[in-house]
């Protein structure tokens, strides 16, 4: 048994009864839905809990959200008002469920962590200690300049139709497309130091443009390993993946052109949509540089 809340509708204490004795309920669960059902108590202001639409719902919803509220805390509280409903309609004291089409505003997507132009250039400057070093330079100088996936620059091969030539890679992507992207400058001499060498790993008839030790193709998890490896040999205080440095690419681009379209168009995404969370990016970046540049921004 439950134990009554002062000025709970006696519909949601008859729930939670049920969800007690019939559910066999937890201490927690009874707890969190008494909590979210307080909530739209509070809500409706003194309406009965039986005669809320879906606008009201929809309205509660949207005030919480204005309020702050996560949208993963907005979807518990939608549960539990849906679960009371159904029970409601079950038993005959509804005609239909006004939670029941309503959903929450979508969580929103972390931002991914890029560097700073000053962080990539302190992971890649600097001359490689040995043959290994040469060819991980090679491969990071090419995953910045042209903002390729582990997988795409994981598949490449010394010659052929994904491969670099002529100033460009082309790399079969997501969605079996391909697409051809521009390589840097410094990417280049990268690659050519790493070409002149790689005859003595590879084996012979080997077509990978990156190989291991053992004469082979790199895969995809010895790549993670080496630039983790890399970046704390230069000292860099966040951890280095693979897609940071494209999500750098990304943002270092955008920064310097503002131009969307082409960055979509380098990245390979289907979707303009998917390349937007980097205009936030590049905001993040020139919102620093207002507080750290801009005489009235700056706290006494």
């Amino acid at each position: 048994m439950t134990a009554t809340a002062p000025g709970l509708p006696q519909e949601a204490e008859a729930y939670l009864q049920y969800l007690a004795g019939q559910r066999r309920a937890s201490a927690h669960t009874l707890q969190a839905y008494r909590h979210e059902l307080s909530r739209l108590h509070e809500l409706a202001a003194g309406r009965d809990l039986l005669s809320l639409s879906a606008h009201d719902i929809r309205r509660f919803v949207a005030k919480l959200h204005a309020g702050g509220l996560q949208a993963r805390s907005l979807a518990r509280a939608l549960s539990a008002w849906r679960g009371l409903f159904r029970w409601l309609l079950r038993a005959g004291r509804l005609d239909a469920n006004p939670a029941q089409g309503v959903r929450p505003p979508r969580a929103s997507k972390p931002l991914p962590r890029a560097l700073s132009p000053d962080q990539a250039a302190a992971l890649l400057d600097g001359k490689p200690d040995d043959i290994l070093e040469v060819r991980d330079l090679a491969m990071f100088e090419l995953f910045y300049s042209s903002g390729l996936r582990l997988a795409e620059l994981a598949g490449l091969d010394l010659s052929g139709d994904f491969s670099v030539a002529d100033g460009e890679v082309t790399v079969f992507g997501k969605r079996s497309k391909t697409r051809r992207v521009p390589v840097g400058s410094q990417a280049r001499e990268a690659l050519a130091a790493w070409l002149a060498v790689r005859p003595q790993l590879a084996s012979q008839g080997e077509t990978a443009l990156f190989v291991g030790q053992r004469g082979a193709r790199l895969s995809m998890g010895m790549i993670r390993n080496r630039l983790d490896r890399w970046a704390q040999l230069r000292g860099l205080p966040v951890h280095v993946h693979p897609h940071m440095l494209r999500h750098s690419f990304a943002s270092h681009v955008l920064q310097s052109s503002g131009d969307l379209r082409a960055v979509q168009e380098l990245l390979g995404h289907a979707s303009i949509s998917s390349t937007q969370i980097y205009t936030h990016l590049d905001f993040q970046h020139l919102a620093k540089v207002y507080d750290a540049a801009h005489p009235r921004a700056k706290k006494g």
